[in-house]
């Protein structure tokens, strides 16, 4: 026994003498561009550009404002087409864009008026330019020396079967919507769902609005959709969050986009999902965008239905 005591104490000493320090060089913070743009069917492209953030800066709205890019080249072409984009910010409006800027930002013009300084985005009113289906967009940025491309197609939208809303079984004046799918067993689809009540400006994204069918490519299946804006709607009890109210008339949007972008937009909502858990997998999000800018130039094609919460 003692000699097993002494064996012990012999390795503890012997392992903690084996101690070795670990240096761990941390890279020093490069700034880079951030690309968001997207095209729809039948809309102008929108593309907004900010500049990476060192993590040790401010984090108060006014830092967030200055890290958007107001001094960049930007041309989009479909092939026949090609435009330089206009600049145009939130303190000098045309006309009846307020409900294009509303949803671009995802913000209320009164909401976007008081901020502290404008944004801006860079877009075009040529309806030569507008988003049609089966068309590959190409886009180019020229900033501060650098020059950064990427292309994008809209491709064909796919829609659902049917599209209804049915009471749950304890209430007559709350329930889900319900739809049915039969999916195209010789494409892969790539999709992301929102919602809005008929007379919003805005669409609502709800927690996961990204998906694709790699789970049910050439599939029949009925699926459940709950009420996105129910959660930030002051009129629904805490009871009520995620149904749809009798009466309630909503529409549906369903668009297509590839696969690199959808690529993008699923990554950077796990990330999301994580909420920095040092528990979670670190998630690299993909860019397609080249140049070494970060971001994504997304095409988007929409299928949309109304729906009347009624029986």
């Amino acid at each position: 026994m003692e000699l097993r005591i002494l064996i012990l104490l012999c390795s503890a000493v012997l392992l903690g003498s084996c101690t070795k320090e670990v240096k761990i060089d941390i890279p020093g913070y490069q700034k880079q561009l951030v690309v968001d743009g997207s095209i729809r069917e039948g809309e102008p492209p929108i593309i907004l550009l900010s500049s990476t953030q060192n993590i040790y800066s401010p984090t108060d709205i006014t830092s967030y404002l200055s890290s958007f890019v107001n001094n960049a080249e930007v041309i989009v072409s479909d092939g026949t087409t090609t435009l330089t984009l206009t600049k145009v910010c939130t303190d000098n409006l045309p006309p009846g864009t307020e409900p294009y800027v509303e949803a671009i930002f995802g913000m209320s013009i009164q909401e976007i008026q008081q901020l502290p300084s404008p944004l801006c985005v860079y877009t075009t009113f040529d309806p030569l330019l507008f988003g049609q289906v089966g068309k590959t967009y190409s886009l180019t940025i020229n900033h501060e020396g650098k020059t950064y491309t990427s292309s994008t197609k809209i491709e064909s939208p796919v829609g659902l079967d049917y599209l209804n809303w049915k009471p749950e079984p304890n209430t007559a004046s709350l329930g889900y919507l319900y739809g049915f799918m039969t999916d195209n067993p010789n494409t892969s689809d790539n999709f992301m769902w929102e919602m809005k009540h008929l007379n919003d400006p805005i669409y609502t994204k709800p927690f996961g609005p990204f998906f694709n069918d790699q789970f049910f490519n050439g599939l029949a299946f009925e699926f459940t959709l709950y009420n996105p804006m129910s959660f930030n709607d002051s009129t629904y009890t805490e009871a009520e969050r995620g149904f749809f109210k009798q009466g309630d008339t909503v529409v549906l949007r369903l668009s297509r986009l590839g696969k690199n972008e959808y690529q993008f937009f699923d990554k950077k909502y796990s990330q999301i999902f994580s909420a920095g858990s040092p528990f979670a997998t670190p998630v690299n999000v993909p860019s397609n965008i080249t140049g070494g800018a970060l971001g994504v130039w997304a095409g988007f094609s929409a299928w949309s239905d109304t729906v009347i919460c009624t029986q």
